[in-house]
């Protein structure tokens, strides 16, 4: 008995090294809606995350990267809506923020909402919704931009040093360009677009590094660590920027070429149950369902297909399967659940976890399939 204890007690080192895999959980299709791609069916789950979040407000300040996010697809969702009100609800919420951007003059998360003042301004013409703004990337446009982006040092507020930026700045200068016809805001987003692309996109993965800090990181399966919603983020800024390239820019073909080698990775990576996982080369290692990364995706992939940049035979599947996880990930009452909160890297999820970005990836996937349904 003596040595059948001492033999225990040796293994018990290794097998609590021997960590079991973690299981998946899975959502639940909630009977309020429908994963159907009809247009009544698409707008009823935006509507229904939509009002949730506006009557849930975040606690972040009114013009943050997060709320910036949803602002965006509140204004998808204002276009194809028989309501004004959320067309009504942005307009106050700039007059709350004053127009507006955040405090850091050099920071692209605080100019992300400047995106939807000047889809307002396109509505309005007023020209105190963009007098901020124009006074802010009219300082930018002098600026060098000529140093390393090199994680650290607080190169953020500097440089588009991480990934996420290129859904928060580069849309937000392209679309003052397209109302005001000043080309100085587009020659800038597109040149510091491929100065971050050239530094953080691997050309062997089609994926983005989120920073330099992960460029020899692993995870545990010894991949690369590309986190989804990073991605997410520069593949929907991808779409966004190609809505105001002009037909005829010198690097719209660059843009294409970008975007359709990541549409055939982030297929080729999404789960059988439409959803991607927090990190896109190991899902086993996070395996519950995350939904802003999904939304962001879904987003692009349909957006790529209305617009003739993918092939809608090839894609048109992974479209259907994201936005059916992205509907059961939806509470009754609209929340939307499975978001991984803030963050810089691949995280944990569960049924309850929501954050303000999150439905606007939900509303931005929704509106680019409510344009594909018949």
């Amino acid at each position: 008995m003596r040595r059948q204890v001492l033999v225990v007690s040796a293994l018990v080192p290794v097998w609590a090294g021997l960590t079991p895999p973690a299981v998946a959980q899975q959502p639940t299709q909630s009977p309020a809606f429908s994963a159907d791609l009809t247009r009544t069916a698409v707008r009823r789950v935006m509507t229904a995350a939509a009002d949730w979040q506006l009557a849930h407000p975040s606690e972040h300040a009114p013009y943050d990267w997060t709320v910036a996010a949803f602002y965006t697809g509140v204004m998808a969702l204002a276009d194809l809506s028989d309501s004004p009100k959320y067309y009504d609800a942005m307009k106050a919420m700039g007059e709350r923020n004053q127009w507006r951007p955040g405090l850091s003059p050099g920071l692209a998360d605080d100019y992300a909402v400047i995106a939807t003042y000047a889809r307002i301004f396109q509505r309005e013409q007023d020209k105190r919704i963009l007098a901020p703004a124009l006074a802010l990337f009219d300082f930018l446009v002098t600026l060098p931009y000529d140093e390393p982006l090199t994680w650290g040092n607080g190169i953020e507020t500097r440089e588009w040093a991480w990934c996420d930026a290129l859904f928060m700045a580069p849309p937000a200068l392209a679309v003052v360009t397209t109302v005001t016809g000043d080309r100085r805001y587009l020659d800038l987003a597109n040149r510091l677009w491929w100065k971050t692309t050239d530094y953080l996109y691997d050309k062997s993965e089609h994926l983005y590094f989120r920073d330099s800090r992960f460029f020899d990181q692993r995870e545990q399966n010894g991949k690369k660590v590309f986190w989804s919603r990073g991605n997410g983020w520069v593949f929907a800024g991808i779409a966004r920027m190609m809505n105001e390239l002009p037909a005829d820019h010198p690097d719209r073909a660059r843009y294409v070429t970008l975007f359709r080698e990541m549409a055939e990775k982030i297929v080729a990576v999404q789960g059988e149950d439409g959803y991607w996982r927090a990190s896109l080369l190991d899902p086993d290692s996070r395996p519950n369902p995350e939904t802003s990364g999904t939304g962001f995706f879904v987003f692009g992939l349909a957006w790529g297909i209305n617009h003739g940049v993918l092939d809608r035979a090839r894609y048109e599947r992974a479209v259907t399967r994201g936005w059916s996880a992205m509907v059961r990930a939806v509470h009754p009452d609209g929340m939307l659940g499975w978001v991984q909160r803030i963050g810089d890297q691949p995280g944990a999820t569960t049924a309850n976890t929501t954050e303000v970005y999150g439905v606007g990836a939900l509303l931005l996937a929704g509106s680019a399939v409510y344009a594909l349904a018949p």
